[in-house]
């Protein structure tokens, strides 16, 4: 038998299944601790696995949650466990956890340790019947309210807060829990079986349009997978709360991070005694409180996946009582603006978040310099003179001046800094190698370009790789979070705080957030402004942040859209359709109706007086019982769209016709045609009859019309790209530019009701029967322009 055999045979013998045995061979360092602990219990009972099932799932547990800095002591915790001294889950992250916060000790206090082990510890079945009855109690006026709808969960971890009931058995609690829930309650009724309406859907009649498949998707409960450093975690079932940012609140309550002054128990963080020395110092200057930082370079503007971003650093830091720093890494200033500047603080205060501080990476410039000095006394960094298309890729040839004495790189780095050399004649390279296999990141080229903020002060700039860690340190930053594509950059950014002796902060990763059907490139987007593909980053065709506000998008609609999409590890790419659906529940609430015809036909109606014109009053919610009102006037001569006449009526066609009487929303009345005009084969005008709808037959369908309107331009907005991912030359061989969609804007002059001539920049309004649109900042006095903002829901059986 091979001794891959035998090791899975052992593992199934703890009660793994074969799959679970497979895959957990194949996690070499899992697979090694389990072993050395197995090891250790053949010792104490002289078999390959312990008999009990209990101490064989305690094994795995302790195994799967051992981190690199506390393996050494895997003699000492199986010796608790096979004396079932650490017994439960709660014990074994208890001794974990005391042993990272103690790995500098010279020696193991070991009453201290078993302590906060709560070894010696029994809560007997009285402990825990007299612990939930009093949980039972503090929750007792809700319990009734909710019955068996409440969340127990409340109840567990309030019992877990008492005096030693850490260590109590789980199961016991929830059994004592659920006996003392029906004493309390009694039998369940048919009410507690009844599924739960939400107020948003308890109030809606049988005729409910049926919803898209897409909008049923984006409705379901958030699911949250987190890539914790060696980990993954899921959290399910997160509930709906109508407030938008208390939604974004509950699912990063959840999240699965360190707290502060806990980074050591993170895999692969530093515990060195310098490394806990800093921490120390940190936690003294910050009072353990969250520190985040929302880091965007200044050289384009925000997108759709940068509000994700928003949310987690932001939100983070705001559900914990903590601050968030907006930084600019503004390292690159050949690239930056002064309009990125000032468009990306516009950004984060329009979705809702205000920052602690703004600062700048070139803010410490002074500092960068003096801890790349440090890397070179130290030897962990040389001035190269490779140049930049020698070192691309993963496989580079190796740098000839790695080993060059470090007086020497001293002084070049200073020739660097005095304008010695030109651009790509010499770079400060770190001696390290990324997870990716990179070798020698960059740190410092020399580029002879005014930075926007230190002017002509500096012509060396540091690179993200070197500036970036050093910054969060400076800010005392506690999570540093980011996208998943700079986890191959952890190792050195833990690397690099520790070799310069300054605090080290926690890298934390998730998914990038992707939409189809459009790019997010800056260099792309810059390609299809430059080409008058679009007009500007703001442009409502693209997914740019500016770009959504200006099509009408509400900030709380993308911040609901980055709620339903959840926190994951994995890169998550999305149908524009889910985000629009979003717009829609938002806009459906909040946008006022009015009415607007787009492609007009006039209409005499011949029994009405000449005189003044009518005006009343008509509801901005007409489906809200009491919705505010705005007036509109009524006259003989009326607007009304194209679309809704025609001369025959077709088969299922409802609306006006010559043989077919239509409705006027709001009017009351009924119209029949009485004579069409036409001038070179088209309509031009109707003559019809109008009579009391209580007096008329009744209508098929009611149309929406204008009467003394104003001129207003409509722009109605398709996707951007005909393919969803533009940017795959498999789908577009040709290039993103190639696969642009030629009709993608089209500009209509329409005739809106003049209760419009109030409309400020960026209102938002529903166009009855047309769709939702927003005040666009080309209007002015003599013509509002209004973009489609989304289309109505599809209203199935309507003609």
């Amino acid at each position: 038998m091979s001794t891959k055999d035998e090791v899975l045979s052992l593992f199934k013998q703890l009660g793994m299944s074969d799959a679970k045995a497979t895959e957990t061979i194949k996690n070499v360092t899992l697979s090694q601790n389990l072993r050395r602990c197995l090891e250790v219990s053949s010792k104490v009972t002289g078999k390959a696995v312990p008999e009990d099932a209990k101490v064989s799932k305690l094994i795995i547990l302790l195994a799967s949650k051992l981190k690199p800095s506390t393996e050494n002591f895997i003699p000492l915790l199986m010796g608790y466990v096979m004396k079932c001294e650490i017994d439960s889950e709660s014990r074994v992250n208890a001794s974990l956890k005391y042993l990272l916060e103690h790995l500098n000790d010279e020696t193991m206090n070991t009453d201290e340790f078993e302590k906060c082990c709560g070894i010696g510890i029994n809560v007997s079945a009285e402990d825990i019947e007299s612990a939930v009855s009093g949980a039972i109690g503090h929750f007792k006026e809700e319990l009734l309210e909710k019955r068996y709808r409440f969340n127990t969960g409340c109840l567990m971890e309030h019992i877990r807060c008492l005096p030693n009931m850490l260590w109590a058995d789980g199961s016991a609690i929830k059994n004592e829990v659920d006996i003392q829930q029906r004493v309390l309650l009694g039998p369940k009724t048919n009410d507690d079986l009844k599924p739960m309406e939400s107020g948003k859907n308890s109030n809606k009649g049988k005729n409910k349009s049926k919803e898209s498949k897409v909008e049923k998707k984006s409705k379901t409960s958030v699911v949250s997978e987190f890539d914790a450093p060696g980990s993954g975690y899921t959290i399910n079932g997160v509930a709906e709360p109508t407030d938008s940012f208390e939604k974004i609140a509950i699912l990063l309550r959840k999240l699965p991070f360190h707290k502060p002054g806990e980074n050591f128990t993170m895999d692969g963080y530093p515990t060195s005694p310098l490394a806990m020395k800093l921490l120390e110092k940190h936690l003294s200057r910050t009072n353990k409180m969250v520190r985040t930082r929302f880091p965007p370079e200044p050289n384009g503007i925000l997108h759709i996946g940068h509000a994700k971003a928003i949310n987690i650093n932001f939100g983070y830091a705001k559900v914990n009582d903590g601050i968030c720093f907006l930084r600019y890494d503004d390292t690159n200033p050949e690239k930056e603006e002064e309009r990125f500047f000032k468009s990306i603080f516009e950004m984060v205060t329009w979705l809702g978040y205000k920052p602690y501080k703004v600062t700048h990476a070139s803010d410490y410039f002074d500092e960068l310099y003096e801890w790349a000095l440090v890397l070179i006394r130290k030897g962990l960094a040389y001035v190269c003179h490779q140049r930049a298309d020698e070192i691309k890729g993963f496989n580079p040839p190796p740098s000839p001046w790695r080993e060059r004495p470090m007086p020497e790189n001293f002084q070049l780095f200073q020739d660097m800094k005095c304008g010695k050399f030109a651009e790509g004649e010499a770079t400060l390279r770190m001696k390290i190698t990324l997870e990716e296999g990179k070798q020698d990141p960059v740190a410092y080229r020399v580029r002879y370009v005014p930075h926007p903020k230190s002017g002509n002060k500096w012509c060396i700039y540091p690179t993200y790789d070197f500036t970036h860690c050093l910054c969060d340190s400076i800010e005392d930053i506690t999570h540093s979070l980011c996208t998943k594509e700079f986890q191959s950059r952890r190792s050195s950014y833990y690397w690099l705080c520790e070799a310069v002796e300054t605090y080290i902060p926690v890298q934390w990763e998730y998914g990038r957030l992707n939409v189809s059907y459009t790019v997010v490139s800056k260099r792309k987007i810059a390609k299809l402004i430059d080409d008058k593909i679009v007009n500007d980053w703001d442009d409502p065709r693209l997914f740019t942040l500016p770009a959504l506000r200006r099509r009408g998008f509400p900030s709380k609609a993308i911040n609901e859209f980055c709620v339903r999409m959840g926190i994951t590890g994995a890169q998550i790419t999305v149908d524009p359709a889910m985000i629009e659906a979003c717009v829609r529940d938002c806009l459906n609430a909040e946008a006022p109706r009015t009415m607007v015809v787009i492609n007009p036909i006039r209409v005499f109606i011949e029994n009405l007086s000449p005189d003044q014109p009518t005006f009343f009053q008509v509801p901005d919610f007409p489906v809200t019982p009491i919705s505010p009102t705005h007036q509109i006037a009524f006259e003989r001569i009326i607007y009304i769209e194209r679309d809704d006449f025609k001369e025959k009526a077709d088969k299922g066609y409802k609306r006006f016709a010559l043989d077919q009487p239509v409705g006027l929303r709001y009017a009351g009345l009924v119209l029949t045609v009485t004579q069409v005009i036409e001038e070179k084969g088209s309509i031009v005008e109707l003559r019809a009859r109008c009579e009391d709808v209580n007096k008329a037959a009744k209508p098929k369908a009611f149309i929406h019309w204008v009467a003394k309107p104003i001129p207003i331009q409509v722009r109605q907005y398709e996707r951007l790209f005909n393919h969803k991912n533009p940017e795959d030359k498999a789908e577009v061989p040709n290039g993103f530019l190639s696969d642009c969609n030629l009709n993608s804007l089209k500009i209509e002059n329409a005739l809106g009701d003049a209760y419009l001539e109030s409309a400020k920049i960026f209102n938002q309004y529903q166009f009855e029967r047309l769709g939702y649109f927003s005040v666009d900042p080309d209007s002015k006095p003599s013509q509002l322009v209004f973009n489609r903002t989304v289309s109505l829901k599809e209203d199935i059986g309507k003609n």
